[in-house]
């Protein structure tokens, strides 16, 4: 039987955890990591839907990319979501499992996936680690030359975004590199024009980065969620690999905190 150890060692093995920021949460959230585990829910979020959908699935644990807890509770009372959660896990005996900044971080991880979606060629880090440079944050590479335009619409419908935003401003005609960050990579901007990338993608950009960038690069805001929804696959992957007979489901419930009218 499978436990929950079991599954964390498979993807701490692909997501080694040395590899998160300092501020990170990864590894267990809930659970005994003895637990033997009959099936595990895939989401970026948990959620109370997740919670529910996991019960109505017959899942024991979920594996998300978005930590449940970043800042330890002084009380489990009910009175958040956060609360709520963990409560309920408890009481349904689901085990929470979380990989994070190590995802981003690990060798063919969360921007390498979104590179790979986009058909980048010749990839690298592109703000590698300084002991390891096959592992760091963002991917930089080519692309067959493509007309700017026409490089947005796909990365609109490649990964179902309702509103792209992108720099208006920009000079750029024809797209031959591109850097991307998945999540919220603006700090990255920088590192992308030195490296002579022709469009950045991420997500969560400010009015002023497009201000202040806009003119050197194009900008594509992905938006966080769809950026990163990407992470659902990784964990099913790794973890049908390491366990063939291993039953995982991607959520069908999950859906972006933001909307638009």
């Amino acid at each position: 039987m499978i436990k929950v150890s079991d599954i964390a060692q498979a993807l701490e093995a692909f997501a080694p955890m040395e590899l998160q920021e300092s501020y990170d949460n990864a590894g267990l959230q809930v659970g005994n990591p003895d637990m033997p585990v009959t099936a595990a829910l895939l989401c970026l979020d948990v959620t109370e839907e997740m919670i529910d959908e996991a019960i109505a699935r017959k899942c024991n644990m979920i594996i998300s990319h978005h930590p449940l807890l970043f800042k330890g509770l002084k009380h489990i009372t009910g009175d958040t979501y956060i609360e709520r959660i963990v409560i309920r896990a408890i009481r349904e005996n689901i085990a929470i499992y979380s990989a994070h900044t190590n995802l981003d971080s690990t060798f063919e991880g969360v921007s390498y996936e979104i590179a790979h979606s986009l058909s980048l060629r010749n990839v690298e880090v592109l703000c590698p680690n300084k002991e390891n440079p096959k592992t760091g944050l963002g991917i930089i590479g080519d692309i067959e030359p493509t007309p700017k335009l026409e490089f947005l619409r796909k990365i609109r419908d490649e990964f179902n975004v309702r509103s792209l935003r992108f720099s208006a401003q920009s000079p750029q005609i024809v797209i031959r590199k591109v850097a991307l960050c998945g999540g919220a990579g603006a700090d990255f901007i920088e590192e992308a024009v030195h490296r002579g990338a022709d469009c950045y993608i991420t997500g969560d950009l400010k009015y002023h980065d497009f201000t202040t960038w806009g003119t050197d690069i194009l900008l594509a805001d992905l938006g966080h969620f769809e950026s990163e929804l990407i992470s659902r696959k990784i964990f099913a992957r790794v973890l049908n690999k390491k366990f063939p007979d291993f039953v995982t489901w991607i959520t069908e419930s999950e859906k972006s905190p933001v909307s638009y009218i």
